[in-house]
């Protein structure tokens, strides 16, 4: 091979290299374009990862002067009241025992010759129930037929009889009864602290009926209740208090019972 052939080979390949380079480039350009990126939408804004937060204000607390601080002197604190220690978180009477009311409208009866009992005096039910003075009052006397006549009626129908009757009876037998009204929590607790059941007037088995005022024949006011009944309360701890009602003891919150015995104004019977 001449020279001059040569020389033409080369120049030949360099053409054809620099064609093939041209013909590549075309190719990568025209592959970016057939794949362009979505279009963005400038009305649409990506959300913050974070809510936006108002800031609290910031309070500065005053620093006190050396004035202040050197004459500023402690406020005297009352002295806390004192409470009374002597009652115990809870007390039971148990040496008492009682048995099933004899007539449908004689509770107060029955419970009072249970009380009696208890302190050693003796009654029959019937005795002390026909002892009782009648009265269209039961702050008087005992309203209705205790034999013949049913229980949860108010004046002028047959009633039964308030603390005073009972407890002026009681004191015939020789017993230190005292009717009470408005009687206090504390007040309950103290007496059967010391060891002395209280026959106390509710309603029912401990619950409520709406309290009626009423006026006798002399016009006497009187506030009576539907199925007024009495128990003998025989203890009590921190949430409880516990009675016998008909021979049976039973135990009641203490707010259920306070709804029932307020009804009749807190009456009771103690042994004072």
């Amino acid at each position: 091979m001449t020279p001059m052939q040569r020389a033409l080979i080369t120049k030949f390949l360099r053409a054809s290299t620099i064609i093939i380079a041209i013909l590549l480039l075309a190719g990568c350009l025209q592959a970016q374009v057939l794949t362009p990126l979505a279009p963005v939408n400038p009305t649409i804004g990506l959300p913050s990862p974070f809510p936006t937060l108002t800031p609290i204000p910031t309070t500065s607390t005053p620093t006190p002067t050396t004035e202040a601080t050197l004459s500023a002197e402690p406020t005297p604190q009352p002295s806390p009241i004192p409470t009374d220690q002597t009652l115990p978180p809870s007390a039971l009477i148990t040496q008492i025992s009682g048995h099933e009311q004899t007539y449908e409208l004689g509770c107060e009866a029955s419970a009072a010759v249970d009380w009696a009992a208890y302190y050693d005096v003796l009654i029959y039910e019937s005795t002390f129930q026909f002892a009782l003075p009648l009265s269209d009052n039961p702050e008087l006397g005992f309203v209705g037929n205790v034999t013949t006549d049913g229980w949860g009626q108010i004046p002028p129908d047959a009633y039964g009889v308030h603390a005073a009757p009972i407890a002026e009876l009681l004191r015939e037998y020789g017993l230190p009864a005292h009717a009470v009204t408005g009687m206090t929590l504390e007040d309950l607790k103290a007496e059967l602290a010391e060891g002395d059941p209280i026959i106390a007037w509710v309603i029912g088995n401990m619950v409520y009926s709406s309290p009626v005022k009423i006026y006798d024949q002399e016009g006497n006011a009187v506030v009576v209740a539907p199925y007024e009944h009495v128990v003998i309360l025989i203890g009590y701890d921190e949430t409880n208090i516990t009675y016998m009602n008909n021979g049976n003891f039973f135990t009641v919150p203490i707010d259920v019972f306070l709804t029932s015995w307020g009804v009749l104004g807190n009456m009771a019977v103690i042994y004072d």
